[in-house]
């Protein structure tokens, strides 16, 4: 253990942790096209034919026990943990994708949150403390071991880690419309703002000359009440839909702080 001076600080290049929620069909996974840095995709929505001609790499990933190898793996043993995330685990993860180098990875890019909850919970209920017959249990095991998922991701000091999500749009009895990330268990979703740097909503809405177009909500006091959070402080209410030059703006600003 050290202290980091802040000049140190200042002068490291942390990686960006983000999740961006949008509608069906709003292009959440096409966002792969605007990256210019070296991107892994983990695909747990077989979802890369709206992405054919990308030139990234992805891997499938269809059991929650590959979710977490591969969370242990990018990001390395979690020194508090003697299980899941610990020294064992990632000898045995590393076992299992000797194959697999994540070193060269920039950005690792989640499509999607709202499948990986899902399968997380299937799992949930599947283990002998989530297997009760009060479902409480299997919702209570599933917030601890996404939390943990999560922390895992966001303990990466050299990525930078994208989530893409699904955006519900709901409506109460008094007809009043809100939105809300699609992710299995309400835990998950209210932890969320606090463990990543950015919230993010993806949107079509006409431009000034009566185009539709794409933009990314960043901000949380937004009219339309979309889930947004800014960490960074640098990002305006609305941003062009580009990942890329998102991403780019949010580290420059840290560089001019240097």
């Amino acid at each position: 253990m050290k202290i980091i001076s802040a000049s140190e600080r200042l002068k490291r290049q942390t990686g960006v942790k983000m999740v961006i929620f949008g509608v069906y069909g709003v292009g959440k996974t096409s966002l792969l096209r605007t990256l210019n840095e070296p991107t892994l995709c983990l695909d747990f929505e077989a979802g890369m034919l709206a992405v054919q001609d990308w030139q990234g790499d992805s891997i499938s990933v269809r059991t929650w026990e590959d979710a977490r190898d591969l969370a242990c793996l990018i990001g390395g043993v979690n020194p508090a943990s003697k299980s899941v995330y610990g020294q064992q685990h990632f000898n045995a993860a590393k076992a299992k994708f000797k194959d697999c180098d994540f070193s060269k990875y920039k950005c690792i890019f989640i499509d999607s949150i709202t499948i990986a909850s899902k399968i997380c919970f299937e799992w949930c209920k599947n283990q002998p403390e989530g297997a009760r017959a009060d479902i409480r249990a299997a919702y209570g095991l599933l917030a601890t071991e996404m939390s943990k998922w999560l922390h895992q991701f966001q303990h990466i000091p050299d990525k930078d880690i994208v989530f893409v999500g699904l955006l519900d749009q709901r409506t109460d009895e008094f007809n009043k419309t809100t939105w809300a990330p699609h992710i299995e268990g309400a835990k998950t979703a209210l932890e969320l703002p606090g463990i990543l740097d950015e919230v993010i909503s993806m949107i079509i809405k006409k431009d000034e000359n009566g185009e539709l177009t794409r933009k990314f909500v960043c901000q949380t006091l937004n009219p339309a009440g979309y889930p947004a959070k800014d960490r960074s402080g640098c990002l305006n209410m609305l941003e062009d839909a580009d990942l890329g030059k998102l991403l780019k703006k949010i580290k420059e600003k840290g560089v001019k702080n240097v």
